[in-house]
């Protein structure tokens, strides 16, 4: 038999005992196993209440010692398997006043090109000169396989979201609108400008996944 069945049988015996016989004896177990229990001189209890807690608490680590298994073996995978998943990084630029936030699984991807620089700027001038003249910009987040872009029309009083991941993929957020002319006429202007928006930064989607296999 394995040490780590061994201390499985051990530790499903302890509990059957410690649970249904208040008569054990504690420091028996104690010495033939090694384990030593700690009192607190401030603190009154009960001998087999103490040896219980000790002796459950040591028999499990023992069992994590020797094996790193678990009753619970399928949640702790669960979540070893997270954290073991890479961590995003992301690395921020400034760019002719806007925000444009890079997000990677590695360091190496994380680097501003010339594509990504050229179409941001393009992306605020267009904007401004197509949609809305008085806009402020939340940053840009590139990711691997999408970009979102965020900001507030002034005018209107409105904010606008945009996701290329997405089919219709451009969003508006406000209160109390006045569904007039003038908001009806931009609204059409931000539509149209989305698919602008979605075709120049898929190209540069593409071109960041080719870069690092043409180097």
């Amino acid at each position: 038999m394995s040490n780590y069945e061994e201390i499985k049988n051990l530790l499903k015996a302890s509990r059957n005992l410690l649970g249904e016989n208040k008569n054990v004896d504690i420091e028996n177990i104690k010495k033939n196993y090694g384990i030593i229990s700690e009192r607190s001189n401030n603190i009154e209890v009960g001998e087999n209440e103490l040896s219980r807690v000790n002796v459950m608490k040591d028999i499990a680590k023992n069992i994590e010692n020797e094996t790193g298994e678990y009753e619970t073996a399928d949640r702790d995978e669960d979540e070893k398997g997270k954290s073991g998943t890479k961590t995003e990084k992301k690395k921020s630029y400034r760019i002719s006043g806007g925000l444009l936030t890079i997000h990677a699984k590695d360091s190496k991807d994380l680097q501003l090109t010339t594509e990504d620089k050229k179409a941001f700027q393009e992306s605020m001038d267009e904007f401004v000169n197509e949609v809305a003249e008085l806009v402020d910009f939340n940053k840009l987040n590139l990711y691997e396989n999408n970009v979102e872009w965020s900001g507030k029309i002034n005018e209107l009083d409105i904010d606008f979201f945009f996701s290329i991941a997405e089919t219709d993929g451009v969003y508006i957020n406000g209160t109390m609108i006045r569904l007039d002319a003038n908001f009806l006429e931009i609204v059409s202007k931000l539509q149209a400008y989305y698919e602008k928006f979605k075709t120049k930064w898929s190209k540069v989607i593409a071109i960041r996944k080719k870069t690092p296999e043409s180097k």
